[in-house]
């Protein structure tokens, strides 16, 4: 007896769900109609983070290196495509690809995507990390703020020591650069470097991983972000890393908050934390160290001009206000992953203007001053608590310049323009307010 159609779809909706493939599937216009749940752990996004947004919107690639809107354009399926990108949430993924078109009764509804999740694969490597075609040194990282001068020469005493490292601070903050500069100033530089992108590791992958780094009497070792694994998957890996004995290996991990407040929430386990922090090196955001910001940006165009040998300079007054502005919640790395959108656009510029900014950075700009109250709030109604005057004030000042930071897209000259102010003097009561909250 044939099953009907409609009774078949509970069987496809469980098989989505649970197969062991990433699963994306959009629309025309590149809207996901469907995010199975091995896609959410490889991506780090939930169905919700995506609706009524493109897949354009939620990741740092543009449209020829999609391959969803590939399909979607040329109609014809793309297979075996390893793709490498960074999505919303700061984290870097790796993945090789096939994607078909999909059909309907009238034509082409839309595209699917299957992926198979190698960043694990792809991040344990044999060699130190390298940027710019360049190994990383303590010379390579940005550290004009004393907050990072700081930071690195406790770095530096902690590779002279060869003891266990935990490195802590948020997504983007270079944590990985800081490991293998680590690993380049020592006197086991010569020997190899091992990175394990924890969050992709399953049980086999931390055996096979161990037994290899076991052949090795001198290497260094670099879990990253031990707290995105599952608590059993920690429980292995603090077995297995016991198990190897006392030696010359140098271990490093890396932790994406405070390790107290993880531990509490049970996002890390106490004995892996301890077999770490033997030494602890906290990298604190950009926001924190904005003396970091200029000279990193200045490296950037510098490095571009020769490698590609392009005449940019360096960034118009307007779009020089908007960065010192802005947050930069996904710290140097967003900085960074701006700058190569912006760049790999250039052709003749001298100068990256406010029009050369991606329309998704703008949005990010304008979200961050989107007003937090409404007119209303400021009224008094009888028989409510009065707010002390200077609170009052700072209130109003606050929701009255994000309005019109909003209005003009966060573009700090034309609203100064509209307020009758200099753009000094708006630049500093906009990091007052940032400063208060």
């Amino acid at each position: 007896m044939a099953i009907e159609k409609d009774a078949l779809w509970p069987f496809y909706e469980f098989a989505v769900e649970h197969a062991a493939l990433g699963i994306h599937a959009v629309d025309m216009n590149g809207r996901t109609v469907i995010y199975n749940e091995k896609m959410k752990q490889i991506e780090g996004l939930d169905l919700d983070d995506l609706a009524d947004r493109s897949v354009l919107d939620m990741f740092r690639f543009g449209q020829d290196e999609s391959t969803l809107m590939k399909v979607i354009r040329s109609g014809e399926p793309v297979r075996n495509v390893k793709q490498t990108y960074w999505n919303r949430n700061g984290q870097e993924i790796t993945t090789v690809n096939d994607t078909y078109p999909v059909l309907g009764p009238d034509g082409m509804i839309g595209a699917v995507e299957l992926a198979r999740d190698v960043t694990a694969l792809e991040k344990f490597v044999h060699q130190p990390l390298r940027t710019y075609d360049e190994t990383v040194t303590f010379a390579s990282i940005t550290a004009k703020s004393e907050a990072m001068k700081s930071v690195v020469v406790t770095a530096k005493k902690a590779a002279d020591a060869h003891l266990p490292v935990l490195l802590t601070g948020e997504t983007g903050t270079g944590k990985d650069l800081l490991a293998g500069a680590m690993h380049n100033g020592s006197a086991h530089a010569d020997s190899p470097y091992y990175t394990l992108f924890c969050p992709g590791l399953d049980s086999s992958d931390i055996h096979r991983t161990m037994k290899t780094i076991g052949k090795e009497q001198t290497c260094t070792v670099f879990c990253d972000r031990i707290d995105l694994m599952p608590m059993k998957l920690q429980e292995e890996l603090l077995r297995e890393l016991e198990s190897l004995g006392d030696n010359s290996r140098q271990y490093i991990a890396s932790i994406g908050g405070d390790a107290f407040d993880l531990i509490a929430n049970g996002s890390l386990l106490k004995g892996l934390y301890y077999f770490f922090s033997s030494i602890t090196i906290y990298i604190p955001p950009l926001r924190k160290r904005m003396d970091d910001l200029w000279p990193f940006i200045d490296d950037y165009l510098d490095r571009h001009r020769r490698r590609f040998g392009s005449a940019v300079k360096g960034l118009s007054p307007e779009v020089r206000e908007t960065f010192d502005s802005y947050t930069w919640p996904g710290n140097l790395k967003e900085v960074e992953l701006l700058l190569e959108e912006i760049t790999s656009l250039l052709t003749t510029e001298t100068e990256i203007t406010h029009d050369l900014l991606p329309h998704h950075f703008k949005l990010k700009v304008q979200e961050e001053f989107s007003p937090a109250k409404r007119p209303q709030d400021f009224v008094m109604s009888e028989g409510q608590e009065f707010l002390p005057l200077d609170t009052y004030l700072r209130e109003a000042e606050e929701y009255y310049l994000a309005k019109v930071m909003n209005v003009f897209d966060g573009n700090v000259t034309k609203a100064a323009h509209a307020l009758g102010m200099s753009r000094q003097n708006l630049q500093y009561h906009l990091k007052k307010i940032r400063g208060g909250q």
